[in-house]
């Protein structure tokens, strides 16, 4: 009897034909040739956390990695199993006084959100996840096992970071960690009446803020199911110099309550699960990359957040700025170098088939349309959104075609999509 399979979203249904845990390199390495010699699809489980359900292919072999949740730090460097939660590096790191560069959710796995790119929390002082990948083992589509590093196989070191899970199984990851095991953050709530002028005035505030601000916002629930805006701040810096900022984001409008204050960096990752992370339920996710708050982009946001079909369903934006787009665009494979808020965009419903939601996630990412940059975040997207995959990776698409053909020229690992 095979393992039993579940993830995090409960719209996706689970029937792959075998599933092989794998505690080491080992075990993935005869898992792949099983695969191959089998003619199975092949998939990887990690944190369990793609919405649309990668990680466990339909009449597949997926290879789950969650019994690698390893973690080994020398100095200000983590080695991470492969399926390492955000939330397990975080501990980890903290009984060092360090923090690492993850998402917003701590049961997201390290591996496919450095992969993909990965928004959190530090963008601002550290950047994306994906730029704090120091090197990874890999098991190839035919067995073999190499380390890939800026002076190892550097083209596919180029290609993990932000081309996702499409060249190989990372077994382990190096990460480099920060001295930011404690933060300034929290959560301001604001009446939904307020949003058009706080999101103004938000997207004029992050023009001109410090890299050590950086801050996720957008509609979620009251506690009636009703709408309101959320802004989420964390400041890694001086806290007397975060004082000032704080109260500027609380001066955007008339706050309902703001939890903000000195906190552990795991504490914004525990609000991120409580948030966004509930198994079993059902989701539909779409994105944007928008270029700035303006006035057409805020209505758009306001009016999309008003007729939410679910008081489940959320709009998050992610704010790319900072030590994010000091690297060169040809550096790694992730694309979209300038600054900019990304709209996660999500339907979330209890269960059914839930086609309301899903058109309400389409009808909220076409308003958006008028307003955003070409593509869209790689991690958010399927194979259903050919226009937008077409321009996610900028001028890095062609370079990763190269890649792939290099390294995974059958066609054996299918994650995030390609161009």
């Amino acid at each position: 009897m095979e393992p039993a399979i579940t993830i995090w979203n409960a719209a996706v249904p689970l029937r792959p034909a075998a599933v092989r845990p794998a505690r080491d390199t080992r075990d993935v390495v005869r898992a792949v040739r099983e695969a191959r010699a089998s003619q199975l699809p092949l998939s990887v489980l990690g944190g369990g956390h793609d919405w649309a359900g990668r990680a466990v292919r339909a009449g597949g072999l997926v290879i789950d990695l969650r019994p690698a949740r390893t973690v080994w730090i020398d100095g200000d460097v983590a080695t991470v199993g492969g399926g390492t939660t955000a939330a397990g590096l975080t501990e980890a790191a903290a009984r060092t006084g360090q923090a690492a560069a993850t998402g917003t959710v701590g049961a997201v796995g390290m591996a496919g959100l450095s992969l993909g790119g990965g928004y959190g929390p530090l963008c601002g002082v550290a950047g994306l996840a994906a730029d704090n990948l120091l090197g990874a083992e890999v098991v190839l589509a035919d067995g073999t096992v190499v380390t890939a590093s800026p002076t190892s196989e550097p083209d596919l070191f180029w290609a993990l970071r932000g081309g996702g899970g499409n060249f190989g199984v990372v077994t382990s990851l190096r990460v480099r960690l920060h001295p930011w095991a404690r933060i300034l953050g929290g959560t301001i709530i604001f009446p939904f009446a307020q949003a058009e002028e706080v999101l103004t005035g938000l997207g004029a505030l992050a023009q001109t803020g410090p890299d050590e601000l950086t801050v996720q916002s957008g509609v979620v629930s009251a506690p009636d199911g009703h709408p309101a805006l959320f802004v989420r701040a964390t400041w890694a810096g001086a806290a007397d110099d975060g004082a000032q900022w704080v109260k500027r984001l609380e001066d955007l409008g008339l706050p309902l309550r703001s939890s903000i204050g000195p906190m552990d960096y795991a504490e914004p990752l525990r609000q991120g699960d409580a948030a966004f992370a509930a198994d079993g339920r059902h989701y539909a996710l779409r994105t944007r990359n928008l270029g700035e708050l303006d006035t057409g982009t805020v209505a758009a946001i306001v009016a999309a957040g008003a007729d939410r079909t679910s008081p489940l369903s959320a709009i998050s934006l992610h704010h790319f700025h900072g030590a994010a787009t000091q690297v060169p665009v040809a550096a790694t494979a992730f694309g979209l170098r300038d600054p900019h808020f990304m709209a996660e965009i999500v339907a979330a419903w209890p269960t059914g088939p839930g086609i309301a939601h899903r058109t309400w996630a389409d009808r909220t990412a076409e308003r958006l349309r008028p307003f955003a940059r070409p593509g869209g975040y790689p991690s958010l997207l399927t194979a259903d959104h050919p226009e937008q995959i077409a321009r996610a990776y900028g001028p890095n698409a062609g370079r990763l075609r190269s890649v792939k053909e290099k390294y995974d020229p059958d066609g054996v690992f299918a994650a995030t999509p390609l161009p």
